[in-house]
Order: C-alpha cells, then sequence, then structure tokens
C-alpha cells in the first residue's frame, strides 16, 4: 500500500507563541504532495521535513485570515529561485486572489512557472480536485469570513493479483489488467476460472479531513462520516465555550463531539490558543468523549490507516 501521511508543519492559531507556528500541513498520497494552509514560516519547517520540496503541485488555503496564508508568497518566491517550471496551483477563497495577484506582481515576476488560481466556494460541499486516484471536496465551515475545510479521499484501486494462481494457469501478463478489472479466466480446455479465485480484495480506501476555524457545527458530522483521520481546531477548552463561539473557533470537546459523530477512526486536535502552557487539558477534555485523539505538534507525522 503506498504512503498517504500527513506532515504537520505549523499548529498555532493566530496569536503568536513561542511553541507553535501558525497552521500548514501537507498531505503526502500515492506520490502527490499537497499542502493544506501556509502560515508564516511553513517553508521553512518545510524544509525540516524529508517531503521533497519541489513535489508539492498544489495548495488549499482554508480562509484568508493570516495565520493561514502569510507563508504563500514567500514559498512562491522561493520556488522560483529553485527553477521550477511545473506550475503551482491555490484553491482558496476567491477574495485571496486580488491580494496574491498584487504580491506576485511587486515581488514574483518572472518566476518561471504559472501560479494558477482556483477559486474555491466555501458554501457548498463539492470536488474541487480530481485525478485517477484521489479527489480533493470543500467542507463548508463557519468562521468570521468564508473559510472551508478540505476531505482528502483515495478513489478505489483494483484487487490484488494472486502471483500463485497467475503462475499456476499460466496466465499472459496482458491479461492481468483485465482480471483485475473483474474478467474471468478461460485455460485452454475451456474451463472457467472465477475473477474472484484469481485476486485478493482491493486495498481499503482512506481519506483525511482537515478542518481549520470554525465554531461547532452540529450538522458536520455527516460530511465526514467514517473518515479515517479528522484534524478538527480546538482553540479552546470548555471553560472559553462561549468565546469559541463568538469568535468562530471550537473547543476541544465540540472538535470530539464531531469526531464521535462521524465515527472517525482519530481525531487530531490543532490551532490552540497562546493561553495554554501544555495542550494536555484539551486531549483530556476531548478524550472523555471521543477516545482516540492526537495533539498536533511541530514536526509530526501521522500515517492515515
Amino acid at each position: 500500500m503506498e504512503p498517504f501521511r500527513v506532515h504537520v508543519l505549523g499548529c498555532g492559531s493566530a496569536k503568536p507563541t513561542v511553541r507553535h507556528f501558525a497552521s500548514s500541513q501537507v498531505v503526502e498520497i500515492r506520490g502527490k504532495v499537497m499542502m493544506v494552509d501556509c502560515g508564516e514560516g511553513s517553508q521553512v519547517l518545510l524544509r525540516r521535513t524529508k517531503v521533497r520540496f519541489s513535489k508539492i503541485q498544489h495548495v488549499f488555503i482554508t480562509h484568508i485570515h493570516g495565520d493561514h496564508c502569510f507563508g504563500l508568497i514567500g514559498l512562491i518566491c522561493s520556488f522560483g529561485m529553485t527553477g521550477r517550471t511545473a506550475p503551482f496551483h491555490v484553491y482558496a477563497p476567491c477574495e485571496l486572489e486580488p491580494i496574491l495577484r498584487a504580491m506576485l506582481d511587486t515581488f514574483a515576476q518572472n518566476l518561471g512557472f504559472d501560479v494558477v488560481f482556483h477559486a474555491v466556494d466555501t458554501t457548498v460541499h463539492q470536488v474541487i480536485f480530481e485525478d485517477k486516484s484521489l479527489t480533493v471536496s470543500t467542507i463548508p465551515l463557519e468562521h468570521r469570513l468564508p473559510c472551508c475545510g478540505y476531505l482528502f479521499r483515495e478513489k478505489p484501486g483494483y484487487p490484488h493479483i494472486k502471483r500463485d494462481m497467475i503462475d499456476f494457469y499460466h496466465i499472459p501478463t496482458h491479461e492481468i489488467i483485465n482480471i483485475k478489472q473483474g474478467g474471468d479466466w478461460v485455460t485452454a480446455e475451456g474451463k472457467v476460472v472465477p475473477h474472484e479465485q484469481l485476486v485478493t480484495p482491493a486495498d481499503a480506501v482512506r481519506s483525511f479531513a482537515y478542518c481549520s476555524d470554525t465554531r461547532y457545527i452540529p450538522t458536520l458530522h455527516t460530511l465526514l462520516e467514517g473518515v479515517n483521520l479528522l484534524y478538527h481546531e480546538s482553540t479552546y477548552d470548555e471553560h472559553y465555550k462561549d468565546m469559541a463561539s463568538a469568535y468562530g473557533h471550537s473547543t476541544a470537546a465540540e472538535a470530539a463531539m464531531v469526531a464521535r459523530d462521524a465515527h472517525v477512526g482519530q481525531l487530531m486536535l490543532g490551532h490552540y490558543s497562546s493561553r495554554y502552557d501544555n495542550e494536555q487539558i484539551l486531549k483530556e477534555e476531548a478524550m472523555r468523549i471521543f477516545p482516540n485523539v492526537i495533539l498536533a505538534q511541530e514536526g509530526l507525522v501521522v500515517d492515515v490507516v
């Protein structure tokens, strides 16, 4: 099974701290490398990982608060200085495009590659990127300005060929794809060997949801049903529940409620308020509702399984 990993670059909130960088993650899936949010300092943290800098082709910005996008122009400029020629795709709310274009015109002329902007409708749940192995969909969220999360989901793959059966029946290589797609095999003597005897089941489909800044949404779980890994902001604990709602954020308990109701495999908390010297209080609060909880930390790598 090919790797499906989430690399946490930064997991802090807008108010800076000495403990955390601004929000940014990298999703590595089936050889593709995609970025979600790009807060200030993201490229510095990215260079500390084992992810190949040049392989990032797409970045998905949740909203245009600075702690989620201030690092974008610096990243693009660094790409230009490395001799990049491949297009770089930016998916973000439409409000970012004129800002980004102005910065490109000022700081990044003659890049040597195209920056392709894709305006995202944050109010609907829809597929915005698709290739032969993956879809990326928007997750409408409720913040103080247009904001959405992103759902990364593998497409079902083909079943696996049983090599011993292929050898036993002397099935030629050019027939293997037909068998993977559901075909039977007919021997020279006319015996039909059913498809099911020649393969083992395909790998289970994996998925990752990134839910950035949002107040608690009681119906959010319907878009996240069965997700393997859910990142959900948890800016505050329950003592600050009213403040969370007023500022468009969630508590750790509310994040856990979403995870529980969506029957996800694992919950990752992040986007911590600077008031916490130790986020363990958030983890303990969430675990009283949903047991499988981890805390996002800079440099953390999580395998999606």
